[in-house]
């Protein structure tokens, strides 16, 4: 069984409907849903009215309402930006920059004066077609930087690889962002499970980047999805990594085209009945270039800007970003505009 839900209303909207009883929160809120869609054998067909759900579902509808803890102990209630620093040089946006550790060590240090919460620190492509790198090489590449960076930032190591997840937490990373969702490496999860750290579990179809974009087939991608993240939570679990350390990512890209990538946008707040946060990382990707026509991944900032904030607006609770400045911007505004006042700004900003 599971529940997607509808309706979703914000700000003004979603305070009025949850104080007369026509909506619920979404996650602990600050975002609302007002109807839902039941997904499972016997379900009824269609969107049904909160009042209308069966008896037997409710449960289920009450597990989407359920506030999750802190990620990483960093501070909830908003969209956490988490700066994407790729040390290799083959990604599909940056590859090749950010290859010399001062440079990769610099550019870390201006996402964080930029407003960045997490810096996610990766020495392997997983770009369509990229080929594997050796653990050692991608030791090379990313332990100056995370020893560097851990000084200053929660870091993120962005690997598949057990020896590298171990070698990155001793050297200050707090995260492991794995694409394969601890598919990749039998050893993978015990070093997590050892371990303090928290950890994002992606959903890629199939455990291969080189192959991932083959031989795409979905009956219902957003289902299949929630579905596939939904168990490997709970496989983790069993494995000895407690829920509250554990954050899902839809993969957005990874064995998907333009439509698979549009309905897991849409149908984001699926996830929500996982209980975990929600990690969203679109930035810069091809699909974007298709819907807006722009060949060259740098110049796709206004195409990830929107979709960061439709993935924010739909319960994303961490945007992984090569553009930290503007979209801790965007953020910024899209969250005035809701609640119709402007946050806090320092004096430097406002001067600007």
């Amino acid at each position: 069984m599971r529940v997607e839900p509808l309706g979703l209303l914000r700000g003004r909207a979603a305070d009025f409907a949850l104080a007369a009883d026509l909506a619920l929160p979404l996650a602990g809120g600050p975002a609302a849903f007002t109807m839902v869609r039941l997904l499972g054998a016997g379900a009824p067909e269609g969107a049904l009215a909160l009042a209308d759900v069966p008896a037997d579902w409710q449960q289920h509808v009450m597990a989407l309402t359920r506030a999750l803890p802190p990620f990483a102990g960093l501070p909830s209630g908003r969209p956490l930006v988490m700066g994407v620093v790729n040390v290799t040089p083959d990604s599909f946006s940056d590859g090749g920059r950010h290859l010399d550790p001062s440079r990769a060590i610099a550019v870390g240090h201006a996402m964080l004066e930029a407003g960045a919460d997490i810096l996610d620190i990766g020495g392997e492509s997983t770009r369509p077609g990229a080929e594997p790198v050796t653990p050692e090489e991608e030791q090379r590449r990313i332990l100056p930087v995370i020893r560097e960076l851990a000084k200053a930032a929660t870091v993120s190591v962005d690997t598949r690889n057990a020896a590298t997840m171990r070698a990155a937490l001793e050297a200050g990373a707090e995260i492991v962002n794995d694409v394969s969702a601890l598919r990749h490496d039998p050893e993978a999860a015990r070093v997590v499970a050892e371990s303090e750290a928290a950890v994002i579990l992606m959903h890629m179809l199939g455990d291969d980047p080189r192959t991932m974009q083959d031989d795409i087939r979905y009956e219902d991608a957003a289902l299949e999805v929630a579905e596939f993240l939904a168990a490997r939570v709970a496989w983790a679990e069993a494995q000895g990594i407690p829920r509250g350390r554990i954050a899902v990512d839809p993969g957005i890209g990874f064995g998907k085209r333009t439509p698979e990538n549009l309905a897991l946008i849409e149908r984001l707040p699926i996830l929500a009945g996982i209980g975990c946060p929600v990690v969203f990382g679109a930035s810069r990707k091809r699909f974007i270039g298709e819907l807006s026509g722009v060949a060259s991944a740098e110049r796709r900032l206004a195409g990830s800007l929107a979709v960061a904030l439709a993935a924010a607006e739909r319960g994303a609770a961490v945007l992984r970003v090569h553009d930290v400045a503007e979209t801790v911007q965007a953020l910024r505004v899209a969250a005035a505009c809701e609640a119709g006042a402007a946050p806090p700004v320092d004096a430097e900003a406002e001067e600007e």
